[in-house]
């Protein structure tokens, strides 16, 4: 089978998350990076893109519309208040935008539960780090069980909870929350985020409550096996470290541990909702109707 051509993309935002979703991009086969854009001139983000041969910019969104020929992808690793600007400016261009912040503005989308197609649109929401962690679970455990409540409690270090994950506490909640209602249909839910100020760093985990009558912990824990092997064909650190099921209640841990070339092992938040973003990139490079426009033989 032949190969499309790489998509162009441009990434909006160089803090620890913009920065190893470049490194992320780096090894694609699929993607070609054409612009890293920020607003400090000095960032780290800027520097190592720079490291890479990447052209960069402290101009922010003004130098992504500036380019010459839209991007195919612009990734927006910013904030939900920004996003919700950018978007508007975006949108006119016709590329694709993929949206790293909880601003609940495009389609949600989790990559081994959605997938990407035409009807997802230009704009895909990534919902936030607890949700690319739990909403696989949830969709599989409301699919095969009668559940009545969900509650997912996700735990990040301290050190990789950022500046913009801050300022969206609010909207992380509610973006996430959101989420698992949607995919798994069930009415009562309940999303929370703790930052963790422990030392040595925690690890990025993520606990999914769901309330199951009769529940069986074999039928649970098989199920929740083949929903994160599926997961770790894009988050290799993606791990289930406990799963019970005791009368009603099962719950299940989730553990992402980051294979990054520049994140410390404990910030799997970060490695996991840059690799579902890669991800989505790279299986909308593979959608039929963009290698028919390639005009790519099979």
């Amino acid at each position: 089978m032949g190969t499309c051509e790489p998509l162009t993309v441009a990434v909006i935002g160089t803090g620890a998350i913009g920065q190893d979703l470049v490194s992320k991009i780096d090894r694609s086969p699929t993607l070609d990076c054409r612009l890293v854009a920020g607003r400090n001139p000095e960032s780290a983000g800027l520097r190592y893109a720079e490291s890479l041969g990447y052209a960069t910019t402290a101009g922010g969104i003004e130098a992504v519309l500036a380019a010459p020929r839209p991007f195919d992808v612009v990734f927006d690793a910013t904030s939900a208040a920004a996003h919700r600007e950018h978007w508007a400016l975006l949108e006119p261009l016709g590329t694709l935008v993929i949206d790293l912040t909880p601003s609940k503005v495009g389609r949600m989308v989790a990559p081994t539960v959605t997938g990407v197609s035409p009807a997802t649109g230009r704009n895909v929401n990534l919902i936030s780090c607890g949700g690319q962690a739990s909403v696989p679970v949830v969709h599989a455990l409301a699919a095969h069980f009668p559940v009545t409540y969900f509650e997912v409690v996700s735990t990040v270090a301290s050190e990789s909870a950022g500046r913009a994950t801050r300022m969206n506490l609010d909207e992380y909640v509610a973006t996430t929350g959101h989420a698992v209602s949607t995919f798994s249909g069930v009415a009562d839910v309940k999303a929370i985020l703790n930052i963790s100020p422990a030392v040595p760093p925690a690890t990025f985990r993520t606990a999914v409550h769901a309330r199951i009558a009769d529940a069986d912990p074999v039928a649970v824990r098989a199920v929740v096996d083949k929903v994160a092997e599926e997961v770790r064909s894009f988050a290799p650190g993606y791990a289930v470290v406990a799963c019970t099921a005791v009368d009603d209640l099962v719950t299940v841990t989730l553990q992402v541990m980051a294979h990054s070339d520049v994140l410390p092992p404990y910030a799997g938040n970060l490695d996991i909702i840059n690799s579902a973003a890669v991800m989505v990139a790279e299986q909308y490079a593979a959608r039929p109707e963009r290698t028919a426009r390639t005009g790519v033989s099979a």
